[in-house]
């Protein structure tokens, strides 16, 4: 069976490549795809964050009663990503090149950190903890994770 880790982490190399193919839209001055291309890629993260505070937060916080640690870091994180992804997007409408490096930039910067807090931490952690409930919360994530059309 997939592990939790395993799951998630799929899930965001398919966010980055995504993300890549926008900088390489922008790169080659082709708006629309950009536009289009971004939208796929701030539904998929916006889902993704979404399963994880939904689900997988909240059944980590159960088992181990931690409310207050790498959830609530997460959490916090999914924030600031979220205001970098909506001003990278009013960039992109806007079609301003300099104004979506930018953002995209400190977006990047700032998703590679998390995912590696999550991948090599809170994953783990999640895995471990959650041994006995991954066969039931593993299917609601891959649902929930699809409802992004991916």
């Amino acid at each position: 069976m997939t592990s939790i880790r395993d799951f998630l982490t799929d899930d965001h190399r398919r966010c980055d490549d995504v993300f890549a193919d926008v900088e390489q839209a922008v790169a080659d001055g082709n708006w629309a795809l950009a536009g289009d291309t971004f939208g796929r890629f701030s539904a998929a993260v916006l889902q993704h964050f979404a399963v994880e505070e939904s689900l997988l937060f909240p059944a980590f916080e159960q088992k181990t009663g931690m409310t207050m640690g790498p959830t609530q870091v997460m959490r916090s994180e999914h924030v600031q990503m979220r205001e970098l992804i909506a001003a990278a997007g009013a960039a992109l409408a806007a079609q301003d090149a300099d104004e979506y490096a930018g953002n995209a930039e400190t977006l990047l910067i700032m998703m590679q950190q998390h995912n590696m807090k999550e991948e090599n931490i809170l994953y783990p952690m999640c895995d471990q903890h959650l041994a006995d409930e991954s066969a039931e919360l593993l299917p609601q994530i891959e649902t929930g994770l699809a409802a992004a059309g991916k």
